[in-house]
């Protein structure tokens, strides 16, 4: 039968709104970033291994923390969740994207790069509310009391997000300027490293000296920021500022050399 109404085929062309579409670039990067098996490894896996091992052998290892291993260790392994995700899986996932040409064609959507990158953090926040489900459960069930306050969980919610600005800059600037196998590379030997020693999972005050110095970088101060506010509930504003600091200069950097193609 013959449509007699005009209005009956109406096509609209043009692009759906901003949010709409970042929206929809995030759900399909988080569902990226979930089934790819190395980023799983990184976001959940290895942290829980983490947390479950540190806490069992911390009394062999003979790690004085100051309070009971599974309240200190638990924030930091939050923050190293944090900044797996937003730092090492995100660098390498966006090396990977600039090799194959996959942002040269989204930047020719109606999708403005903006919106790829809105889309892109609300993929990492996503992504990361999963890992702190998880790695809380897992906490908890090993004994983890957390006695945050109202300021410390305000304090643990800006730290997440300051956190995820500050390593998510500094992980395009190195996608933008390596190339796609220097920055798997680059991403998981800095990972490695920072596990071992970057004053994220223990306390800054287990390094000595070199704990001063790591508070003022971005690992350091996410993870003084993480116990700050779910082990002694207090406002972490001195480790929020150093987080944002950072975040400010890896934007800065990452605008001045990340090359789309």
């Amino acid at each position: 039968m013959t449509p007699t109404s005009s209005s009956t085929f109406a096509p609209q062309p043009g692009a759906a709104p901003l949010g709409r579409m970042v929206l929809a670039q995030a759900s399909v990067e988080s569902r990226l970033l979930v089934r790819n098996g190395e980023q799983l490894l990184l976001a959940i896996v290895i942290p829980v291994l983490v947390l479950v091992g540190a806490v069992v052998g911390a009394d062999r290892l003979g790690l004085d923390l100051g309070s009971r291993p599974v309240d200190v260790l638990t924030p930091g392994v939050l923050a190293l969740a944090v900044m797996s995700t937003s730092f090492t899986s995100l660098a390498i996932a966006t090396g990977f994207e600039r090799r194959y040409g996959v942002l040269k064609r989204l930047g020719s959507s109606p999708l403005p790069r903006s919106g790829l990158l809105l889309g892109k953090v609300g993929a990492l926040l996503l992504v990361e509310v999963g890992q702190l489900v998880v790695i809380g459960g897992v906490g908890l069930l090993l004994g983890w009391q957390p006695s945050p306050g109202a300021a410390g969980i305000l304090g643990f919610v800006l730290a997440a997000l300051a956190g995820t600005f500050a390593f998510a800059s500094l992980g395009l600037f190195l996608a933008g300027v390596l190339r796609a196998e220097a920055t798997l590379a680059a991403a998981n030997l800095v990972y490695l490293l920072l596990l071992a020693g970057g004053a994220i999972v223990l306390p800054a005050s287990s390094y000595g000296e070199f704990g001063s110095i790591a508070q003022w970088l971005p690992w350091g101060a996410l993870g003084e920021a993480m116990r700050s506010a779910l082990t002694a509930g207090v406002f972490p504003g001195a480790e929020l500022a150093v987080l944002l600091a950072w975040g400010a200069l890896g934007s800065l950097l990452t605008a001045r050399t990340f090359q789309w193609e």
